[in-house]
C-alpha cells in the first residue's frame, strides 16, 4: 500500500509543501515528505519519522537525552503490545473480513444484488437511483473500499441507469458519489479497523469505555440518514425529469430475492452473530469466512439460476490479493503504532490538545474544525491510512472537549467518505473516470450533487449526536455482556474448574513444612471462602485451588502440590503484618561480600523483633519478609543466594538510614 495517488494538482501542492519544509523546518523532514509524495510505502514513511524523532533527542530525562537506541527500541517495543494486548481480539477479525469481502467481490454478487434490488424499489419514482445507492452500500459493507464498488457495479449499473431515462452525467455521478456509502453499516472493515486504532490511541478512562462491538452499531442510523438524504435527491430527480418506472413483478421479486438471499445473510449474519448469540467478533470472522467460501465454491454449485459458481483455482489468486491488503494494513497499524509512541513521549498530541484549547473555546467551532481537517485528510490518503495517521492525534483532543468517542468515530469515518468524492484529488473522481472514459473535470461537475447532499449529511451528523446515540445507547447489543453462548460456555468451563479443583488446602512452604499462622496454628484455606469475594479477588483466591489439580497424577505430585502452595503464599503475603509469613528472623547484614559492622568490629544482626523500635517498621519487616520469600519458594539458584540478594538491596537502599 503506497502513501498516495494523486492528481498533477496534488502534487503540485506537495511539491510547494516540501520546499516550505526544507526552507522554514529541516532537511530531513522535506526529504521525508518527498519520499512521502513520491509514492514511498505510507509505513516507511512513519518508521522514519520515529526514527528521525528518536535522532532529535525531544524526549528528555532529567536534562541529558535518551541515546538513540534506547529511544527508538522503546518505540519500536510498543508494537509487541499490538500483537499480544487488549486489541489482538479485534486485530484478529480483519484478515478474515478482507478476505471474504475479496471473495465476495470475486464471486458475482454483485449481479445478484443489483437484480433483486432492482425488483424490490425499481417500481418507486426514482427506483434505480435509489436501487444503485443502496447496492452500492451493501457492496462496500462486503468490500470495504469503495473502488472496488464502483469497478464491479459501475459496469452493471450504469447501462440500466442511462437506458430507463437518466442523464449520463447524473448516472456517473451517482455511482461516483454513493461508491463509499456503506462503510457506516456493519460489518465494513473500517468499523474494525478504526477500533483497533482507537483503543490503542485513547486514553486509559476511554479504553475503559470502548467497546470496537458497540462501535459496529453506531453508525447504522447515520448511514441511514445519509442514504435516505441521497435517495431523496434521486427521487427528486426522477420525478422533475418524469423518468419511466419498472412495472412491479412479485415473481421476479422472490426469484431474485431467493438468488441474494445467501449473501444478504452476511452483514444480518454478523449482527445476529452478535447481538442474539452472543459469538465473540473471532467467532463471528471465522464462521463468515468458513460460510462464504462454502457458499461460493460449494454450495452454489446446486442453486438453479446462479450462475457460473467460483472456480476453486480462484481461490488462491483471490487468497494473494487478499493477503497483500492484510499484510498492508497490518504493517502501517504496527508503524503508526511506534510513531504514536514517539509523538506520545514527545508531547505532541498534549501540545496540540493545549494550543486548540487556547485558541478554540466552542465545542460546536472544534467539531467544525475537524470536519474540515479530514475532507482535506480524505481526499490526499485512502481511509485505511488516514485512520491510523491522524486518529492518535486527533482522539485525545475530541476527549478534552468531551466528544463522545462513537460519536467522534461516527463523524471520522464519514468525513473520510466525503473524502473520497471530494475535488481536486478525491480517489472516487480519478477511479470513475477511468472506469468510464471520463474527463477528471466531467467527473467533478457531476458528482457536485451528490458532494453537497452528502457535506449536508455530514452536517447533520455532526451536530446531531442523538443520531449516533440512537444507535449505541439503544442498539440491542449489551456490552455489559458477552451474549447468551458465551455467558452459557463461561458458566459451565467456571462449574467445571470447580467441581474439579481442591476443596481445601493447607498453607505449607516448598519442602511441605507447614506455615503457622499468628496463633501458632496451621493456616488452612477453603474454596468456599472464596466464593463469597467478586472480581479480581476471587479470582486470586481461587487460583491455588484450581492449579493444585494440574499436579495430580505426576510423578513429583506432592512437591509439585507444594511448590504450587509456596508460589501462592510467597504472591499474596500483603502489606499487612498479621497476614504476613516470616521464617526467617534473624539475618546477617551484608553488601555483597562487604560486612556490615558495629562500633565493636562485630557484623551487625537485624532481628525481626527489633523492627517495632525502628525508624519505619515497614521498611524492617520488608527485608524479612523478602528472606523469607526466598525461603518459602526458592528459586532455582537457592534459598541462600536469594536471602543475600534481598539483604544487599535492604542494606544499599535502607541501612544507612536506620
Amino acid at each position: 500500500m503506497t502513501a498516495t495517488k494523486r492528481s498533477p494538482f496534488g502534487w503540485a501542492i506537495l511539491g510547494i509543501l516540501v520546499l516550505v519544509c526544507a526552507v522554514f523546518v529541516s532537511v530531513p523532514v522535506a526529504i521525508l515528505l518527498l519520499a512521502f509524495v513520491s509514492g514511498a510505502p505510507l509505513f516507511t514513511i512513519m518508521l522514519g519519522a520515529t526514527i528521525l524523532g528518536a535522532y532529535s533527542g525531544i524526549v528528555h530525562i532529567g536534562t541529558s537525552s535518551m541515546p538513540f537506541w534506547n529511544e527508538f527500541n522503546g518505540n519500536i517495543e510498543k508494537i509487541e503490545n499490538v500483537g499480544l494486548g487488549d486489541q489482538v481480539e479485534t486485530m484478529s477479525t480483519i484478515p478474515l473480513f478482507i478476505y471474504a469481502g475479496y471473495l465476495l467481490a470475486e464471486s458475482g454478487t454483485a449481479e445478484r444484488l443489483v437484480r433483486f434490488a432492482n425488483a424490490l424499489l425499481g417500481w418507486v419514482p426514482g427506483g434505480l437511483a435509489i436501487v444503485t445507492i443502496g447496492t452500492c452500500a451493501l457492496f462496500t459493507v462486503f468490500t470495504g473500499a469503495s473502488g472496488v464498488t464502483i469497478i464491479a457495479l459501475g459496469g452493471v449499473l450504469m447501462p440500466a441507469l442511462v437506458r430507463n431515462g437518466y442523464p449520463e452525467r447524473f448516472s456517473m455521478g451517482l455511482i461516483a458519489g454513493t461508491g463509499s456509502v456503506g462503510l457506516l453499516f456493519p460489518p465494513a472493515l473500517p468499523l474494525f479497523i478504526y477500533g483497533t486504532v482507537y483503543g490503542l490511541a485513547a486514553s486509559k478512562p476511554m479504553q475503559a469505555v470502548w467497546d470496537t462491538r458497540r462501535f459496529l452499531f453506531a453508525g447504522i442510523v447515520p448511514g441511514l440518514v445519509l442514504v435516505g438524504m441521497l435517495s431523496a435527491v434521486a427521487i427528486t430527480v426522477a420525478i422533475r425529469k418524469k423518468l419511466p418506472r419498472q412495472k412491479f413483478n412479485f415473481k421476479e421479486l422472490g426469484t431474485s430475492f431467493a438468488l441474494a438471499l445467501p449473501e444478504l445473510f452476511v452483514p444480518f449474519g454478523v449482527i445476529l452473530g452478535l447481538v442474539v448469540v452472543g459469538f465473540g467478533l473471532p467467532e463471528i470472522a471465522a464462521l463468515t469466512v468458513s460460510y462464504v467460501v462454502l457458499l461460493e465454491v460449494g454450495i452454489s454449485r446446486i442453486i438453479p439460476g446462479w450462475g457460473k459458481p467460483l472456480d476453486p483455482k480462484v481461490l488462491w489468486t483471490t487468497s494473494r490479493e487478499a493477503v497483500a491488503m492484510i499484510g498492508a494494513i497490518f504493517i502501517i497499524i504496527f508503524a503508526s503504532t511506534a510513531l504514536t509512541d514517539f509523538m506520545v513521549n514527545a508531547e505532541v498530541p498534549a501540545k496540540i490538545v493545549a494550543w486548540t484549547q487556547d485558541h478554540v473555546h466552542s465545542k460546536i467551532v472544534f467539531l467544525l474544525a475537524i470536519n474540515v481537517i479530514l475532507l482535506l485528510v480524505g481526499t490526499v490518503m485512502d481511509i485505511f491510512s488516514a485512520i491510523v495517521v491522524v486518529l492518535p492525534l486527533l482522539a485525545p483532543i475530541a476527549e478534552k472537549y468531551g466528544v463522545d468517542p462513537y460519536h467522534l468515530g461516527v463523524i471520522f469515518l464519514l468525513n473520510l467518505e466525503v473524502g473520497y468524492l471530494h475535488p481536486p484529488v478525491g480517489l472516487n473522481l480519478f477511479i470513475t473516470s477511468v472506469k468510464f472514459q471520463r474527463p477528471i473535470t466531467e467527473v467533478m461537475w457531476a458528482t457536485i450533487p451528490f458532494l453537497i447532499t452528502m457535506l449536508l449529511a455530514l452536517l447533520t451528523i455532526t451536530y446531531v449526536p442523538a443520531l449516533t446515540a440512537i444507535s449505541t445507547n439503544l442498539s440491542p447489543y449489551d456490552p455489559t455482556r458477552s451474549g447468551r453462548i458465551a455467558d452459557l460456555t463461561s458458566l459451565v468451563h467456571s462449574t467445571a474448574e470447580e467441581l474439579s479443583a481442591v476443596k481445601e488446602i493447607t498453607l505449607v512452604d516448598a519442602s511441605g513444612a507447614v506455615l503457622p499462622g499468628p496463633d501458632g496454628k496451621p493456616v488452612v484455606k477453603k474454596l468456599d471462602d472464596c466464593n463469597k469475594l467478586d472480581g479480581t479477588a476471587k479470582d486470586g483466591c481461587q487460583r491455588p485451588f484450581f492449579a493444585i489439580k494440574e499436579c495430580k497424577g505426576k510423578p513429583t505430585e506432592k512437591d509439585c502440590t507444594n511448590k504450587t502452595i509456596a508460589d501462592y503464599v510467597v504472591n499474596n503475603q500483603g502489606d499487612e503484618a498479621k497476614s504476613q509469613f516470616i521464617v526467617v528472623t534473624e539475618i546477617p547484614l551484608a553488601s555483597g561480600d562487604t560486612i556490615i559492622k558495629d562500633k565493636a568490629g562485630k557484623q551487625v544482626v537485624m532481628k525481626v523483633s527489633e523492627c517495632e523500635k525502628a525508624k519505619s517498621e515497614s521498611d524492617c519487616r520488608e527485608l524479612f519478609v523478602n528472606a523469607s520469600n526466598c525461603k518459602i519458594s526458592p528459586p532455582e539458584d537457592g534459598a541462600d543466594h536469594c536471602i543475600k540478594d534481598k539483604t544487599t538491596s535492604w542494606v544499599d537502599s535502607n541501612y544507612s538510614t536506620e
